[in-house]
């Protein structure tokens, strides 16, 4: 017994120091008026990745918002598969949980409003990082004989990388079965957390035991995720409302205290370059709570949504990747705004000297009474329920490229992660927690690694499918038209087609002054001619 006990405190101690490695300031920048940034490694590994795509794919996520949103309508043909939609729905309902909640809560309430600021434009560069995995794992998806459709994600393009640079088919790939092995550890701990959250949050706000809403949160969760394709018609149905609703709330606060707006964005703005945070030595905490939120509640670079994204059926890889880049906006520039908006449009005297779940629900008393506080309850509970059903879904991949093709395994691993939920609702183990922050560490380390040398294949899909929009839009018949002194219209025509050496053909035509129509029917005379 003793023997154990020992081996149990040194697996403990082996976790904290690896999670201290992880998560820790590994090293710290001097700052002017004092004090300085301390930086860990994902954040030394996640900032510059973001950035270097970002300039890679030429902003993209400026430049091509309007693509991701088009990338949204594109249709399935296969009923088993799942569209680009769907896949941004799980991968959405992942992201959005406790640290869109409490998350952003805590990162205000030590970095500020400015904070704010730096979790948007970590935002921006994590869209970049977001768009190349998702690219990734659309480009290597295999077909998957259990539930139909596809799968894939970081084990399997790392997997066909080392393939590939062997020149030979291998069973496994040892750094493919680590990243597996760290998704499936965070997974665990991640279930812990959402039930504690949870549980937590219901007995502040009602009064109901842990043991009784842990005992509910697991039956439901298992009926839905036991079944064999009842995770993506629940979440279909959940997240959309749970988004909905708390942005409709959130909207309404804001119009509610429309007059606070001007000093809510202006302090957000003076803040966040730490006008008066330099010279009080607190700069590090605006910038590093801001950039960390951002990065860890979007989860680009982690390897997580690609597991979604794989799954997804689309004409080009592109749009799955443009598609999860949306993601990353909608859980940090909307959801993490939001939260954002509801602390800051409350007054001081009602939030000071709070933290955490007691804070948020502090301030939505404020904004709604005793509504506020139930809504919080609720919506966390909607938020969490919809990650555990979300990170089950990144779990088949990673399961199946262990294990191999069977129902066995796939229904140990849900089995398992329904006990985590079981335990973290009765009591938190700290260890527990840190193990699952250890795991998406370790999975952002081979992913970020591996996406340095296949990002290339990305970047090409995105120029190919660029230039594909080129040609589309240089078929097009373009007209202009002016109106002479006869008062009609008269239209120009140019006729550009895709194909390189040819020249276009150009003439005119005498339409009815005003006649929008017309343009069409000389375009088209033209190119009969």
């Amino acid at each position: 017994m003793k023997t154990k006990g020992t081996i149990f405190t040194m697996i403990v101690a082996l976790i904290e120091k690896v999670y201290s490695f992880l998560w820790g300031d590994l090293i710290h920048i001097p700052l002017p008026g004092g004090g300085s940034v301390g930086i860990s490694l994902l954040i030394i590994l996640l900032i510059p990745t973001g950035i270097y795509f970002t300039v890679r794919t030429r902003l993209l996520p400026i430049r091509m918002f309007p693509d991701m949103i088009k990338a949204l309508t594109g249709k399935k043909e296969n009923k088993d598969s799942l569209s680009t939609f769907q896949t941004l729905i799980v991968s959405t309902a992942t992201r959005v949980g406790m640290g869109n909640l409490v998350g952003v809560v805590a990162a205000i309430s030590v970095g500020g409003a400015g904070a704010v600021f730096w979790m948007w434009i970590t935002a921006i560069i994590g869209s970049s990082t977001a768009f190349v995995e998702a690219t990734l794992a659309q480009l290597h998806k295999e077909p998957d004989p259990l539930y139909s459709g596809y799968r894939g994600g970081p084990a399997y393009y790392i997997h066909h990388y080392f393939e590939d640079k062997s020149g030979k088919k291998k069973k496994h790939v040892i750094i493919a079965v680590l990243f597996a092995i760290s998704g499936l550890i965070c997974w665990c701990g991640i279930s812990q957390v959402i039930s504690n959250s949870v549980t937590s949050s219901f007995e502040n706000a009602f009064g109901v035991p842990p043991i009784y809403t842990t005992i509910i949160l697991v039956a439901v969760a298992a009926v839905i995720v036991l079944r064999k394709n009842a995770t993506v018609k629940v979440l279909d149905i959940v997240v959309p409302i749970m988004a909905v609703c708390y942005f409709a709330i959130t909207i309404f606060i804001i119009i509610k205290n429309i007059g606070m707006m001007p000093s809510v964005f202006s302090r957000i703005f003076e803040e966040a370059f730490g006008i008066r945070q330099v010279a009080a030595g607190g700069f590090g905490a605006v910038l590093m709570n801001g950039v960390k939120r951002g990065l860890f509640s979007n989860e680009a670079g982690s390897g997580s949504a690609p597991c979604a994204a794989a799954a997804a059926e689309c004409d080009t890889p592109v749009k799955a990747g443009l598609t999860q880049a949306l993601g990353v906006f909608i859980d940090t520039i909307v959801i993490c705004s939001c939260t954002a908006m509801i602390m800051l449009t409350a007054p001081e005297n009602i939030v000071a000297g709070k933290e955490g779940m007691d804070l948020l629900q502090s301030a939505m008393r404020y904004h709604l009474g005793d509504f506020g506080v139930i809504f919080i309850a609720v919506t966390l509970f909607l938020f969490s329920f919809s990650t555990f059903l979300g990170i089950l879904f990144y779990a088949r991949s990673n399961v199946a490229y262990l294990f191999g093709d069977n129902w066995i395994s796939q229904t140990m691993y849900k089995v398992l992660a329904l006990v985590m939920l079981f335990v973290g609702g009765i009591a938190a183990y700290t260890f527990v927690w840190d193990l699952g922050d250890v795991g998406i560490g370790l999975m952002t380390i081979f992913n970020t690694g591996i996406l340095y040398l296949m990002g290339g294949q990305a970047i090409k899909e995105l120029r190919v499918f660029e230039e594909s929009n080129k040609a589309q839009s240089n078929r097009q018949c373009m007209a202009f038209s002016v109106c002479d002194r006869s008062k009609r219209w008269r239209y120009f025509c140019t006729v550009l087609p895709y194909i390189s050496g040819m020249h276009g053909t150009s003439g005119a035509y005498d339409g009815a002054c005003c006649r929008p129509s017309q343009q069409k029917k000389c375009c088209d005379e033209l190119q009969g001619s």
